[in-house]
């Protein structure tokens, strides 16, 4: 018989004559299901399709790798499903894509993982996954039931995370963490790497990089010559991923890593942001690389320069005109929201993109990626030079 979860921390079902209890994990801030029952190699696509529509959480006990071949069967089921998004205008194509990604994850989550100290996994031909986990979430001597998609997301990041992605603008590899938004889209990287650096770096050496993420920007400024760049960041684990990067490029006599929110005190010659490209709440910890409540971070990096930007400097926001082509911003609001924090737009560089997903004909937003152009928008105070 199904069992409700006894709080919105921990799970509970029978196994056997036993009762057994552990702690939820949710990396994308779901609630545990309603009911929860055991399964096994002997349940099909079809009825574990049911049972996930119905909100009933499945914790595996059979093989491990059958437990993938039954979440790639329902995932295929769900591909299979008639969808009418590709007719819809923008943002509402946009809006119904997002609630489809959204309603596909959550169903496929429902096949659950029951977890022992350590992050063992006691499935048949279960791989070891105690580094991915840990590297992820920490130590652990509790056990703990988490969906099997974010498992597999946190060891497809462990894999990634070892091997590096190349950034060809800084002539090395960025190594990214867990829940840290990889820099794949090389084109942006291109932009920072090229664009003329202001004069005041001559006489103010020091460049800020807002929001840094895994350090690949910082680096990128260091590697061009400015002899000093603080990055900044609030999330741990961009912080810690920024600092590993740093350190594995030698860069460390060049680049602080500070904990702050937008920016530190003083004022630099260069200031450097990429904020979250789309407005709108993220739906879990990774898309926080994505989307940016309220705009609030373009909002405020936009509302901060004047007041840390030294003369002759300039403020870099890189920025995709993805968000003007779903409906979610216009430009004309971007150029308001420069010329309100008192900025003029001394010049910009634009690039298109590359990366595979502009020309896959099977995304509901094809038509808008395969137009969408990337931007280094080159800021500087509306009034002439600022105070040094």
């Amino acid at each position: 018989m199904p069992q409700t979860n006894l709080s919105p921390a921990t799970i509970t079902w029978l196994s056997g004559d036993r009762e057994l209890t552990l702690p939820w994990r949710s990396e994308n801030g779901w609630a545990p299901p309603r009911k929860i029952v055991e399964a096994d190699d002997t349940l099909g696509a079809d009825a574990a399709m049911r049972l996930a529509a119905e909100g009933t959480g499945l914790v595996w006990r059979g093989d491990f790798q059958n437990a993938r071949q039954l979440l790639q069967a329902m995932s295929r089921r769900i591909a299979k499903r008639p969808s009418r998004l590709a007719s819809l205008p923008y943002p509402e194509r946009f809006h119904q894509m997002r609630l489809a990604r959204a309603q596909r994850a959550r169903m496929l989550g429902m096949v659950l993982l029951a977890f022992g100290p350590a992050h063992a996994l006691a499935n048949r031909r279960a791989p070891d996954v105690s580094e991915a986990c840990g590297q992820a979430y920490g130590a652990d001597d509790t056990g703990y039931v988490m969906p099997m998609t974010e498992l597999l997301g946190a060891i497809s990041a462990s894999e990634w995370r070892r091997r590096g992605i190349p950034v060809a603008a800084l002539g090395d590899r960025i190594h990214a963490h867990f829940a840290v938004f990889s820099p794949v889209r090389g084109e942006y990287l291109d932009l920072v790497a090229s664009a003329p650096l202001p004069a005041a770096l001559s006489r103010v050496a020091l460049a800020f990089d807002i929001g840094t993420g895994t350090g690949v920007i910082a680096g990128i400024l260091a590697r061009r010559g400015v002899a000093r760049v603080i990055a900044t960041d609030v999330n741990p684990r961009a912080l810690a991923c920024a600092r590993d990067n740093i350190a594995r490029l030698g860069l460390d006599a060049q680049v602080d890593i500070v904990e702050t929110s937008l920016y530190p005190p003083g004022r630099a010659g260069l200031i450097v942001c990429n904020p979250p490209w789309l407005p709108g709440r993220p739906a879990s910890a990774l898309e926080q690389a994505i989307y940016d409540p309220g705009q609030r971070m373009l909002t405020g990096f936009l509302g901060g320069v004047r007041e840390h930007l030294c003369d002759d400097g300039e403020a870099w926001l890189i920025l995709s005109d993805l968000a003007e082509r779903l409906g979610l911003r216009s430009r004309e609001s971007l150029l308001d929201s420069i010329a309100q924090a008192g900025l003029e737009v001394a010049g910009r560089l634009d690039t298109v993109p590359v990366h595979p997903g502009a020309r896959d004909a099977q995304d509901p937003l094809a038509d808008a990626r395969a137009a969408e152009i990337t931007s280094l928008w080159r800021l500087r105070p509306a009034d002439g030079p600022t105070s040094a």
